[in-house]
């Protein structure tokens, strides 16, 4: 016998590299577990949220699922709103009555969800999105609880809604077309301002990209500032209709002002600017008193202004004022329009520190080129009710007005 050692098996021992193995995707499941956590709790959101606190359940995972769960009571169909299967709960928004106090606990709960689970703010704004783009696909009554719960969840500043997420996707052409938007934002509108005023409206709708586009809420064949006043003049918004007149008003203002200004810094023909200015005034329906107003403003926004050389800005006030008296002569039609148009140039001159010296030259030459009468200026003079430096512009014009009157007595 061989007193030699067997042979054995050696070597390196190869290390196996670990693998994480991901668990298995179970949507269903934590569906299930949530719904159930309801109805153990027969839907009291109190009980709700302190379950669902120590529940150990993914919601990093099926964040978009819990917040489908809380709103119609079960999961859906990936992408979509229609139902999935599986459990279901009667606890959810849209199983309550379309009144704010039966929706405003749901908002409070998922305060408290957030609060707790801040990573579920993304996953909020997510579902919203998607039922905001699938409006049509929810009962007319489902679709007021949503306006509702929507409205109480900017009113009670529910983290995670930027308004963004809310209005921008209710802009789909076919939601607007069937009137479907319009109907949701009334009831929005309306339950908002139960508890804010309209500047909180106009901030969220500012911030929502839609301050300025209030129309494009209105199906097209409606889109007009006529329907838009006639609709909510009608749900009681009147002060939301004020609101949107006044901002048409101050659009179309700005409009002739731009046009005019470019047109005047371009030197185009007087003529011409005075046929241009006239039709866009037609076109825009405005009062006479604010055409002057923003006729002013145009010529002067086109002045090329001096820094600190005082008399050359006095000139350059002056050259625009003679350059340009027929177009104001076009609009001060009334003695009425001239004396606004004294204001202004009161106003301008006050709130500007460089035109101070300058508003007896500028009277004296609208006075020359007839775009001021005698009496207008008489009247600003002795019965004048804007304080906004009246006392050093009375005193500045009394060389002026004095001349005046002895020469009418002398006539």
């Amino acid at each position: 016998m061989s007193s030699k050692e067997k042979p054995t098996l050696g070597g390196t021992r190869i290390k196996t590299r670990k693998r994480n193995i991901a668990a298995p995707l179970d949507p269903a499941a934590f569906s299930d577990a949530v719904v159930q956590i309801y109805l153990d709790n027969a839907g009291d959101l109190e009980l709700v949220a302190k379950s669902i606190e120590s529940a150990d359940l993914n919601f990093s995972r099926y964040g978009d699922i819990f917040f489908e769960v809380v709103f119609i009571g079960r999961r859906t169909q990936p992408g979509t709103v229609k139902p999935d299967e599986g459990e279901r709960h009667p606890y959810s928004v849209i199983d309550c009555e379309p009144k704010r106090e039966a929706i405003l606990p749901s908002v409070v709960y998922i305060q408290k969800i957030l609060r707790r689970r801040p990573s579920l703010i993304k996953n909020l704004e997510n579902v919203t999105r998607r039922f905001m783009q699938s409006l049509e696909l929810f009962e007319e009554n489902e679709r007021k609880k949503l306006a509702i719960f929507t409205a109480l969840s900017f009113s009670q500043k529910l983290s995670g809604l930027p308004p963004e997420t809310v209005f921008q996707p209710l802009l789909k052409d076919n939601l607007v077309a069937k009137g479907i938007v319009l109907t949701f934002v009334t009831d929005f509108f309306k339950e908002y301002l139960v508890e804010n005023n309209l500047e909180d409206l106009i901030s969220i709708l500012r911030r929502g990209k839609m301050e300025d586009n209030l129309l494009d809420f209105l199906p097209p064949v409606r889109r007009s500032a006529e329907s838009f006043a006639k609709h909510f003049t009608k749900e009681g918004l009147t002060d939301l209709v004020y609101y949107h007149s006044k901002k048409i008003f101050e659009v179309k203002l700005k409009e002739i002002k731009t046009v005019l200004t470019g047109k005047v810094t371009e030197e185009i023909n007087v003529d011409e600017v005075i046929e241009t200015v006239k039709q866009l005034v037609k076109d825009a329906n405005l009062p006479e008193i604010e055409v002057v107003l923003v006729v002013w403003d145009g010529l002067m926004d086109a002045v090329q202004w001096s820094g600190k050389n005082q008399q050359q800005n006095v000139n350059s006030v002056l050259r625009q004022v003679k350059a340009w008296a027929p177009l104001l002569n076009s609009f001060c039609s009334s003695g009425k329009l001239e004396l606004e148009l004294m204001y202004k140039v009161q106003m301008q001159c006050y709130e500007d520190a460089k035109l101070m010296k300058v508003f007896p030259e500028v009277v004296r030459s609208l006075y020359e080129l007839d775009v001021l009468a005698e009496d207008t200026i008489l009247h600003w003079f002795h019965k004048g009710t804007n304080s906004k430096g009246r006392q050093t512009f009375v005193k500045s014009l009394e060389p002026f007005v004095n001349w005046l009157e002895e020469a009418e007595e002398e006539e």
